[in-house]
């Protein structure tokens, strides 16, 4: 049976028991408990949660986290470590693993919405998901990885109808939006 890793935020949290029921009994689906984070996280945690399990793919994402303005008016990770930190995480799992490797682009971010949110300090900005989606493909199209464009499923999806209210996380229909599209790029 297929061996598939899911690494992401808490969007993959919402898809990936939707992938693991669609792809039941055709491919052994795990990913780790906790939200992966921003992509210093993602680095941090790249063996346990990619590199001692054994996977014919690995599905990743990172950039929601990433791209969050901070009180201090400062990027929770600028967007330069953000793409250096993809380039490691790329060449270690190229060098270290055999896997079949994904990059998601990460979701579309309602601002208004977002923005409306109360006690929630950090900030993001849908502009901001284009300039880290761009770095990120950069460096994953340059290493030769495969594109899931999730952040294209949800527009041609419908925004107002997949995006919840918070403005960051999917309604039911956008995580079975996300989820389909998951499990085709991984069967693939």
């Amino acid at each position: 049976m297929l061996r598939v890793t899911l690494i992401g935020d808490s969007i993959r949290v919402g898809y990936e028991p939707l992938v693991r029921e669609k792809l039941a009994g055709k491919a052994e689906v795990w990913g780790p408990e906790e939200n992966g984070g921003d992509s210093r996280n993602v680095l941090a945690h790249l063996d346990a949660w990619a590199l001692e399990r054994p996977a014919e793919v690995i599905h990743l994402n990172c950039g929601l986290h990433d791209l969050k303005v901070m009180p201090d008016g400062c990027y929770q990770v600028d967007l330069e470590e953000y793409a250096d930190n993809l380039r490691h995480i790329v060449d270690r799992l190229k060098s270290e693993t055999d896997a079949a490797l994904i990059w998601a682009t990460s979701t579309p971010i309602v601002d208004e919405r977002h923005q409306a949110r109360e006690n929630f300090p950090a900030k993001r900005f849908e502009a901001d998901v284009e300039r880290y989606n761009r770095a990120a493909l950069e460096v994953v199209n340059r290493a030769g990885l495969t594109v899931n464009d999730l952040h294209g499923v949800i527009e041609k999806g419908g925004i107002t109808e997949c995006v919840s209210p918070d403005g960051v996380h999917m309604t039911e229909r956008g995580y079975a939006l996300l989820a389909d599209a998951v499990a085709r790029a991984v069967m693939t």
